[in-house]
């Protein structure tokens, strides 16, 4: 298992788009996958459980990847969860 830590860097947090990027990258993971936040845990199989975090802008979290090249995975995760979104895309 490799831990990494982030904080969420979205000025709107990560609500419904932004979960949804994190989940369909997290689900495409032959693995498995647990962010720890201060208000639960998930394993970014369901957006709903992702937003339910309530993960706003400064949010840390801890991003747990055990399975195939998890470190370089984990790191993925934590520049998902770091990203500014922007939608639509400018």
């Amino acid at each position: 298992m490799f831990e990494a830590k982030a904080v969420v860097r979205n000025e709107a947090g990560i609500h419904c788009r932004p979960s949804a990027i994190l989940v369909k990258e997290g689900s495409s993971y032959a693995g498995k996958i647990r962010v720890i936040a201060e208000s639960g845990t998930c394993d970014l199989t369901s957006a709903l459980e992702c937003i339910m975090l309530g993960l706003e802008k400064g949010a840390a979290v801890t991003i747990q990847v055990t399975g195939p090249d998890e470190e370089a995975y984990a790191l993925k995760l934590v520049k998902l969860f770091e990203t500014h979104f922007d939608f639509p895309p400018r």
